[in-house]
């Protein structure tokens, strides 16, 4: 049955019911990855860009593959830059949640900085495919093919590097609180229940995108500000779930990489859409909207890689200098949208 014939308010229902399975999902997922990291030693950071910032970006995938085979395109790629913008904004509620210190003054690694700089220089890339029509290739466009190899290269460097050894951070707040293995539950047995969250959050994204593309036409937003707002903050529910458990475990690492990992892993979906389309480049039928959504995403994210730089721990209202600034630029970026919707 095709959810656009469904009454309006069954269409809310569902979406309403699937954000609550997204988000209950996305809770039990980050206290797993908090005991598997504990297990095996793998690192918060790359626990958070890996196994958080993979799962988390279902939604949005489930919302690409099914809104392009639906004819609308437009609405996943909306969809996708709108969320790295959202989940930007994820990181501000998180800050406000940790109250007394600014967010960005508790992590004490470098590579999470890495990871924000990578995810600056592929929004760029998407900023510049909407304007760049170049060649096709195997029915991609040649803009979707450059973002995955950059993105494929920034990975590689991230992984590689040593720059957590050679850069440490001074100041009170500058540990994640050492991980607890206390956990009763096999290692095999923790992971069987990561793929079953990662499953609820896979079939709830993707009842979010049936149900939000029927509810983009009866708002009459249109798919470019409904997918860039409204969607964008239901698909980025495993991220707001999944940052703010994290932080009540006080691994605020994990927390910022999570966002920051969700964000490049999205970034990789503008490929998928356009391999699905095969009308041309997608970037550019997306044009200034998704232009100005990717350059958002960029501000926001530069803004807090400057805050994990400069490292200032005084907060107003709960929130860093650096989330302050984020809150403003994301206000003044969503009016900007609605201008060009």
């Amino acid at each position: 049955m095709n959810p656009a014939d469904w009454n309006v308010w069954v269409q809310a229902a569902v979406f309403a019911g699937a954000t609550a399975a997204v988000w209950l999902a996305g809770t039990r997922l980050a206290r797993l990855a908090d005991a598997i990291a504990s297990r095996t030693g793998i690192g918060q950071a790359a626990m958070g860009m890996l196994l958080l910032g993979g799962v988390t970006s279902s939604p949005e995938l489930a919302v690409a593959v099914t809104a392009t085979l639906q004819g609308t395109p437009l609405l996943s790629i909306n969809d996708v830059l709108g969320s790295a913008a959202v989940n930007l904004i994820v990181l501000a509620i998180a800050d406000v949640a940790v109250g007394r210190d600014s967010l960005t003054t508790r992590v004490p690694k470098l590579g999470v900085v890495i990871q924000g700089v990578i995810g600056m220089m592929v929004m760029a890339l998407v900023a510049i495919g909407t304007f760049v029509d170049g060649p096709v290739f195997l029915g991609v466009g040649s803009m979707s093919w450059l973002i995955v190899i950059a993105y494929g290269i920034g990975i590689r460097v991230l992984l590689s590097s040593r720059a957590d050894e050679q850069w440490q951070p001074t100041g009170k707040a500058s540990k994640d609180d050492s991980p607890d293995d206390d956990d009763p539950r096999s290692l095999r047995r923790m992971i069987a229940l990561t793929a079953v969250a990662a499953a609820v959050i896979l079939v709830a994204g993707f009842l979010l995108a049936r149900t939000g593309e029927a509810l983009a036409e009866r708002t009459g937003l249109g798919t470019s500000f409904f997918g860039v707002i409204v969607l964008a903050f239901a698909t980025s529910t495993p991220e707001i779930s999944t940052v703010l458990e994290a932080v009540r475990l006080r691994r605020y690492t994990m927390a910022i990489s999570d966002v920051f990992g969700t964000n490049l892993f999205n970034v990789n979906i503008v490929f998928v859409v356009d391999l699905l389309h095969r009308d041309g480049s997608v970037l550019v039928e997306a044009g200034p909207f998704a232009a100005t959504a990717a350059l958002l995403a960029l501000l926001l994210t530069a803004i807090y890689v400057i805050g994990m730089l400069e490292r200032r721990d005084r907060a107003v209202l709960r929130m860093g200098y650096d989330t302050i600034a984020v809150v403003i630029t994301y206000i003044a970026g969503v009016a900007l949208l609605y201008g060009q919707r």
